[in-house]
């Protein structure tokens, strides 16, 4: 008899901590019509579901009471097969991701959360004539502050870049709360249009902040360099000149900010920072 597993991280029940989840279609009873039921509290995380048969109900419910999550993107593993997810909403199923959808390489689905402190997916396995190994697996983030466009439950592209100049307002913000806040210049630019991003290769004069380890050493030649992602609307191009380049991540993925060039930044930071309007200090060069 085969027995499926489910795994969850410890870290899960700190908030701010990313949580992962593994499940298997082959630990259910042939007979049984249940619906396994698996409840992820982290902010962001994963789940993977190998062999899918019949359902599985996934709920989100991060222990934030104070937060308020209007939006959910999931991400698809790149070999995410097997099933199709949808989330729930009175009493109704609404595709989110569809199998075929789901190999679609960098594709980020996202809805508006009607209950910011539970929202519950439906992951309901496709027909199969065989056991043979199929998966599937996601990526989540709970967003705050972040809106839909369009229809509930539209689809849209993960939007973190807004294609406008930052005022010095948000500037000012930006270089506080970014996930990531480096000094570089533009090494090259390649355009996604399937996808519709962009991909901006950037040269790194300094790291003062990053989440993760996006920006590294290039071992041969000690340069640091690492790649941002923005919307191909944006219509980013290469140009000279030093910028500071600020944003956020979002599924292992820099997208970006707020970009001023970097004297441009000096000038207004300074500025603030001598009427006490700065929200941070911010360690200059």
């Amino acid at each position: 008899m085969l027995f499926g597993n489910l795994r969850r991280c410890l870290s899960c029940y700190l908030a701010t901590s990313p949580s992962s989840s593994s499940s298997s279609g082959l630990s259910w009873e042939p007979r049984s019509r249940a619906v396994e039921q698996v409840h992820l509290r982290c902010t962001e995380g994963s789940l993977e579901w190998m062999y899918p048969a019949r359902a599985l109900r996934v709920v989100l419910e991060p222990n934030l009471s104070s937060a308020r999550h209007t939006t959910v993107c999931i991400k698809p593993a790149s070999d995410f097969q097997g099933a199709s997810i949808y989330v729930e909403h009175a009493g109704q199923l609404h595709l989110v991701v569809s199998e075929a959808e789901g190999a679609r390489p960098h594709h980020v689905s996202c809805f508006s959360a009607h209950t910011p402190q539970r929202v519950a997916l439906f992951l309901q396995a496709s027909p199969q004539r065989d056991i043979s190994r199929r998966t599937a697996s996601f990526q989540y983030e709970l967003l705050s502050n972040q809106s839909a466009a369009g229809p509930e439950f539209k689809k849209m592209a993960l939007v973190e870049a807004m294609c406008r100049p930052c005022d010095n307002v948000e500037l000012l913000l930006a270089i506080c709360s970014s996930d990531f806040v480096v000094k570089g210049s533009i090494r090259n630019v390649s355009h996604d249009s399937e996808n519709h991003m962009s991909h901006v290769d950037v040269s790194v004069q300094k790291v003062y902040r990053q989440k993760n380890r996006i920006f590294q050493q290039d071992e041969a030649s000690g340069d640091w360099r690492g790649p941002i992602r923005t919307l191909l609307q944006c219509k980013v191009k290469k140009g000279g000149g030093v910028f500071l380049f600020t944003g956020n991540e979002h599924f292992g993925e820099a997208w970006l900010g707020c970009a001023p060039r970097f004297k441009d930044f000096l000038f207004i930071y300074r500025a603030a920072r001598e009427r006490g309007a700065n929200p941070c200090e911010f360690q200059l060069d």
